[in-house]
């Protein structure tokens, strides 16, 4: 086995068991790489269901799955699998590792010998081979006291036999991110299922961890889930979801978890009164929850016009990066266990606020936050590592560091980072009525690009800032102001209608040009 080849993509782990008695043992192993940042970064669990159906009819498609894999694991329980005296695809699946002598990891459920006098006869029989090929194999109980056991096995595999060791450092977050982790995220609905899912939540999912091939099956969805450990695959009945996934995915998750509602106010003055301009409760899938929150924030802030070159540029009070950087962390980050409380964002004429259950998981504090000098962490890893796998945050203990930037690179100042009531409170100081010092950041795009200013002359330049001013012009006028001919005028109104920049109105003599309804404006958001 070529070590330096398997260093540069993630090691396969086979996951081998009898699939309908041991679902949601086989979906714990999912979470164990999930939710361990080391274990996530050097390995990926295959689960035979979860894989796209084969093009073509298959004898042993199973077969086929684990040859591409190179560590195997096999979970035992009670039942066999198979009859009539032929092997179990679960005993092919072991016979077939050992022949091509892949890592193997056991675990046999049952801490005492009351579960082996239950166990099928053949089942036992399997278990006999497996002693006989001297495999040490570990027992355990159920899935929660399976899950450290499994996590020791497969450090121990990497160490010996693809000689990949966490650092001191690397070892130290993982047991650090596990010790941390809540308990509520991996929870199984049991009356939640896969088909209950807001599917265009989902789509960013599928997009994410499954191959462009694939993304159209009907069960593209349910695959994806499966493959990061949110969804339990259960034979003859339909797939069922955790907690982590209903947050994520449900289209309104509050209704069974009241606590993920985003409670949102808007208020006229620096401080709380009895008279919001604008309330509302959002109760929507994580990433669609986030949108709305921005869409409020957005509607009930001032946006001060600019003109930048020769663009009216409509400006936002807040950075949208900031404000997306705080939504996203309160949400995948909150203590979720808490479910009295709910995230509560203010917008005050001052200020925006964004308050979120939970203080910073120990050993963090607000002075690491505030400078950058943390490494991350989270109560909820399932859902953290899920938004980072589809590009929406990132895992590198540096949000806070970016929301500052964004936030100086405004013109505003920094945030405040607090704590008070349960709450962690990140507040966001806004202008406060000086609009003068908020800055245009990054390339203006907006009906003339520098593309299209290029093709410019400047005589044409300055009749678009005339119209983009407001002005409706006509020959006549611009014969007079800059002191050339009819013709000369005509054709650059052509130009400039060729561009889609002005839109002519009346005919004749009436004949006049204004700046393309929509294109004298533009947000930069």
């Amino acid at each position: 086995m070529n070590t330096d080849q398997k260093l540069k993509s993630k090691i396969k782990v086979f996951v081998s068991s009898v699939q309908k008695e041991l679902g949601p043992e086989r979906a714990a192993v999912s979470q164990v790489i999930a939710v361990d940042p080391f274990l996530e970064k050097h390995c990926e669990a295959i689960l035979f269901e979860n894989e796209p159906t084969p093009g073509r009819p298959q004898k042993k498609p199973y077969l086929d799955t684990l040859k591409e894999c190179e560590l195997y694991v096999l979970i035992v329980d009670v039942e066999y699998g198979g009859s009539d005296g032929k092997l179990s695809a679960t005993h092919e699946e072991y016979r077939e590792a050992q022949n091509r002598k892949m890592p193997t990891a056991v675990f046999i459920r049952g801490l005492d010998g009351a579960k082996d006098r239950k166990r099928e006869k053949s089942t036992q029989d399997f278990i006999d081979e497996i002693k006989s090929d001297e495999h040490k194999y570990k027992r355990f109980h159920d899935r929660e006291d399976l899950k450290p056991a499994m996590r020791e096995a497969l450090l121990s595999i990497l160490k010996n036999q693809f000689q990949i060791t966490p650092t001191k450092a690397e070892d130290s977050d993982s047991e650090h991110q596990i010790e941390k982790a809540s308990g509520f995220e991996l929870t199984a609905i049991e009356d939640l299922t896969v088909d209950r899912l807001d599917k265009a939540a989902v789509s960013d999912l599928i997009e994410a961890v499954i191959e462009p091939a694939s993304r159209n099956l009907d069960n593209a969805g349910e695959q994806a889930l499966a493959m990061r450990g949110l969804a339990i695959r259960r034979p003859e009945k339909p797939s069922i979801v955790n907690r982590a996934a209903c947050l994520l995915f449900h289209p309104h998750p509050a209704t069974r978890f009241p606590q993920c509602e985003i409670l949102a106010d808007a208020y006229e003055e620096p401080r709380i009164s009895g008279r919001p301009k604008g309330q509302q409760t959002i109760n929507a899938p994580l990433l669609e929850a986030v949108r709305q929150a921005l869409a409020f924030i957005d509607k009930h802030s001032f946006h001060p016009r600019r003109v930048v070159g020769l663009n009216n540029v409509r400006l936002d009070e807040y950075p949208q990066k900031a404000l997306r950087e705080v939504l996203i962390n309160a949400l995948a980050h909150r203590d979720y266990e808490d479910a009295t409380r709910k995230i509560i964002l203010r917008l005050f004429s001052d200020r925006v606020e964004v308050a979120s259950p939970g203080y910073p998981l120990k050993p963090l504090t607000i002075a690491k936050l505030e400078k950058g000098n943390y490494r991350p962490c989270s109560r909820n890893p399932l859902i953290s590592q899920t938004l980072a796998l589809m590009d929406q945050m990132e895992q590198r203990g540096t949000g806070f560091a970016r929301m500052r930037d964004a936030m100086l690179d405004h013109g505003l100042d920094a945030p405040d980072l607090s704590r008070a009531d349960g709450y962690f409170i990140v507040t966001l100081p806004g202008p406060n009525g000086d609009y003068d010092r908020i800055r245009v950041t990054g390339d203006v795009v907006g009906p003339v690009t520098p593309s299209i200013e290029k093709q410019l002359t400047e005589r044409q330049r300055k009749m678009v800032s005339l119209l983009i001013e407001g002005e409706e012009l006509t020959s006549r006028d611009c014969e007079a102001q800059f002191g050339v001919t009819r013709p000369v005028i005509a054709k650059d109104f052509r130009k400039l209608l060729e561009l889609g920049l002005v839109e002519r109105i009346g005919s004749g003599r009436s004949t006049r040009y204004r700046a393309q309804p929509g294109k004298e404006s533009l947000s930069n958001r």
